[in-house]
């Protein structure tokens, strides 16, 4: 097994214009195009938050993808990750969003 192929899971957060835009949706859209499972949402401070499980590369890649990318008409200031950890099975069997 390759360090790509460890499972790892971490929790998220989004800011800037996040709310409004479909950011979720899009988040969903490409967590499942990755191959991810987990949740997104709202928060009442005007970011977005989540969770995210799967192979570590894949990870990386939705990482990037929240930071540079989102949807279409999102601006992204900034997004932090916390709570990195290996984990031996995925918790979730598709990815959600969350109202």
């Amino acid at each position: 097994m390759t360090e790509a192929d460890f499972l790892i899971c971490l929790d998220f957060e989004v800011f800037g214009k996040v709310q409004g835009v479909f950011f979720r949706k899009y988040t969903q859209a490409e967590g499942t195009r990755l191959g991810l499972v987990g949740c997104v949402q709202n928060t009442e401070r005007g970011t977005v938050r989540g969770h995210l499980q799967g192979p570590v590369a894949k990870v990386r890649e939705m990482q990037r993808w929240l930071q540079e990318t989102g949807s279409p008409k999102s601006r992204i200031t900034r997004a932090q990750f916390h709570n990195e950890r290996k984990i031996q099975q995925l918790d979730h069997v598709s990815f959600q969003i969350h109202k």
